[in-house]
């Protein structure tokens, strides 16, 4: 209370996408535990433009940038609000937390929780109502009582009325309250006994019983939008009544940058001493390394994520975290457990996406820009089948900051398809882009070469660059993707942020892309992954776009993993190619001349990529970087994978509070910022502009 007191200022507050950011007048009432707004300082004595209640509010700086934070009140409304600096920020954002505290503190003593403590739920009012029926195989769920109230037979529900509506926000928070206190009791159980804090009934009530507050939590919502609607009429045309993230504020347990315990020094094992004692990145050479295809050889690594057992074997570890997590939490910063790991990083899934080179590869030799277009729609929704290893949703390694993936592939000449009539290297002159030639002038090679490189370019938000050339076709790709991960229930989202642009410079072409989200399902069971979401692909310089659709499976009935898409002729607005199917199986693409053309992806071929040798690579390249994890997963050691995940970890949260101390920003290996995106730093396009200067000057 010594540090309550009342501010006001002005903030600037986001209203939608017409209006945007506006400057508005905003004062904290800590007395009322009020945050009102006001067009300007004069209104001040008017009534206030809005007004939130901060009782079981929460307070969320952004991770878009150092102004920005939210205010989301218990009943739903959210201020997105922008101080004019960080310190500013940190200012409101303590000040706010601190009331909201108090008074969500206050509402718990008003309503205090049950006063037996023998695990009994029963309801106010439902003491005739009857208890879970009792299991004798299950002991936990035999301690619990759960009253409910019934309705009377036959009789209609009437409408909600203003006082209704505030008795069931009366309701629900005396419910919030007997959750929050179920779940201290779970919690204070010993960790060892007849009954345990870590039990799975147990936990499974915390996670359900956390789920049904969350859900309460919108339907109240809801009704409140409907009431708000018989008010004014009805809802303006195009609103959408969306589901929220939840509003009951519970300790997270699995916060990333919490202390973790570890075993003393002189117990860990060498690896994991040496993992931590690497030196700080920037102070190795940071300089870009190039890397000679020639000492790459053809991976041999094959590790299907088909193991369900470390899974069904741990599974009060998932719920006991599921039990800590609300609905749309972001997971960026969560500590995940190490057995749900892929034995790979998210850099060299980026890379796995590449594993049809010799579609990649002939998007170029598209006699016409539309064929061209479908062709890199036919290459797009080909790639996403081979960057899933095995049927089973497994997470990658997170990149650590620095960390880099190098790899290539080499595809005969005569693979790859061309247009009709044409070899793969025939090319009037005029198509052809001038490079530099070999000096050693060896003879050409009867295969093409794509070259790969990833970088984790940045920490928070966790954003990663990745580029591939192939220098013979001229041709290359730049994207930067971050990616943002949310607990929506029983499934993970996981949204790409980002943008991708192929050149295909032959041709002065460039197309733009983006990724679909993905969703790993079924998580307390066999978890599987599914794509959803609308993607675009466009090419400014001839006009043609794609849109592709990937759809999720409808609660009831449906069809997993459907795909489609459609490639159009802006100028003209014609359709001219028609693409469905399953992005995982067959593909299906109609032209507009009633031609077919199907693709079944489990009989294409895949080119193995070929990764330099360990004792070759880096101390930052991500197979020697995770080689310890990855081997500890393979010989099924979880305790001693978790152990070397962790080194690696605490050591970048070290680097990172030193550069934080030093105020050093962080020096990129491979890739430059280039407004809200990141560039690869010798790029294609830059090497055929110097060489066709270079070539006109000579002349």
């Amino acid at each position: 209370s010594d540090h309550m007191e009342n501010i006001c200022g002005y903030l600037m507050k986001y209203t939608n996408l017409v209006t945007g950011w506006q400057y508005r007048y905003f004062v904290l009432n800590n007395d009322a535990g009020l945050l009102e707004y006001f067009v300007n300082e004069q209104s001040r004595h008017l009534k206030p433009r809005g007004t939130l209640q901060l009782a079981g509010a929460v307070i969320s700086p952004s991770d878009e940038d150092s102004h920005t934070f939210t205010v989301n009140a218990a009943s739903g409304e959210q201020y997105k609000l922008r101080a004019t600096d960080a310190k500013e920020r940190q200012h409101w954002v303590s000040r706010l937390q601190i009331c909201t505290q108090h008074h969500t503190e206050a509402i718990g003593k008003n309503n205090p929780p049950l006063k037996s403590r023998s695990f009994s739920l029963a309801s106010q009012g439902s003491a005739n109502s009857p208890g879970v029926q009792r299991r004798p195989s299950q002991n936990a769920v035999s301690f619990f009582s759960v009253g409910h109230h019934r309705l009377p037979t036959g009789k209609r529900v009437p409408i909600m009325q203003p006082d209704h509506l505030v008795d069931v926000r009366e309701m629900m928070s005396q419910a919030e309250g007997q959750q929050r206190d179920l779940i201290r009791s779970i919690e204070c159980l010993p960790a060892s006994g007849h009954l345990t804090s870590l039990d799975q009934d147990l936990l499974m009530l915390k996670a359900t019983s956390m789920a049904t507050m969350n859900c309460l939590n919108d339907c109240f919502h809801i009704l409140q939008l409907q009431h708000a609607s018989q008010q004014k009429g009805s809802l303006p045309a195009g609103t959408t009544v969306s589901w929220l993230e939840p509003k009951i504020s519970l300790a997270n347990h699995f916060k990333n940058g919490a202390a973790q315990n570890f075993p003393a020094e002189i117990n860990k094992p060498a690896s994991v001493r040496e993992e931590q004692s690497i030196a700080e990145p920037c102070q190795l050479t940071r300089e870009p390394e190039e890397i000679n295809p020639d000492e790459e050889l053809e991976d041999i690594c094959d590790d299907k994520e088909d193991d369900l057992g470390a899974v069904e074997e741990q599974r009060s570890v998932i719920l006991h975290l599921l039990s800590q997590l609300k609905l749309g939490m972001d997971l960026t910063r969560v500590v995940l457990p190490t057995f749900i790991l892929e034995k790979r990083s998210l850099l060299e899934m980026y890379a796995d996406f590449m594993s049809h080179p010799d579609l990649f590869i002939a998007i170029t030799n598209g006699s016409s820009p539309e064929e061209r277009m479908i062709r890199f729609v036919e290459y797009y929704l080909t790639s996403f089948h081979e960057g899933r290893k095995g049927a089973i949703a497994k997470k990658p390694y997170n990149p650590i900051i620095g960390e880099t993936f190098h790899c290539s592939w080499r595809m005969p000449k005569s693979n790859v398809a061309t247009d009709a009539g044409t070899s793969s290297s025939a090319h009037t002159p005029s198509e052809q882009v001038t490079l530099p030639k070999d000096p050693e002038g060896q003879a050409e090679p009867d295969y093409y070469t794509v070259k790969f490189v990833a970088e984790q370019v940045s920490h928070h938000p966790p954003v990663s660059g990745f580029y591939a050339e192939c220098v013979e076709r001229s041709m290359c790709v730049n994207a930067h993707v971050w990616t943002k991960s949310k607990f929506l229930g029983m499934s993970i989202g996981v949204t790409m942020v980002g943008e991708g642009v192929l050149h295909l410079l032959e041709h002065g072409e460039e197309y733009t892309f983006s990724l679909p989200c993905a969703y790993a399902r079924s998580i307390l069971t066999v978890p599987w992954v599914e794509l959803g979401g609308k993607v675009n692909i466009n090419c400014a310089k001839t006009g043609y776009s794609a849109s592709i659709n990937f759809h999720t499976k409808p609660f009831y009935g449906g069809k997993l993993h459907r795909v489609t898409g459609e490639v159009k002729q802006n100028m003209t607005n014609t359709v001219v190619c028609r693409v469905q199917g399953e992005w995982n199986s067959v593909l299906e693409f109609t032209y507009n001349n009633g031609d077919t053309k199907n693709v079944d992806l489990t009989k294409l071929s895949v080119t193995r990529k070929r990764v330099r040798p360990l004792e070759k690579q880096g101390p930052f390249e991500s197979r020697r970087l995770w080689q310890h994890v990855t081997e500890s997963l393979r010989d099924g050691d979880i305790d001693k994978a978790t152990e070397h995940k962790r080194a690696l970890e605490e050591r970048q949260r070290n680097e990172e509070r030193l550069r934080a101390e030093t105020e050093t920003p962080w020096c990129t290996k491979y890739f430059l910022k280039d407004g809200d995106g990141w560039v690869y730093h010798k790029p294609l396009w830059k090497t055929v502009c110097a060489a066709q200067a270079q070539h006109t000057d000579s002349n």
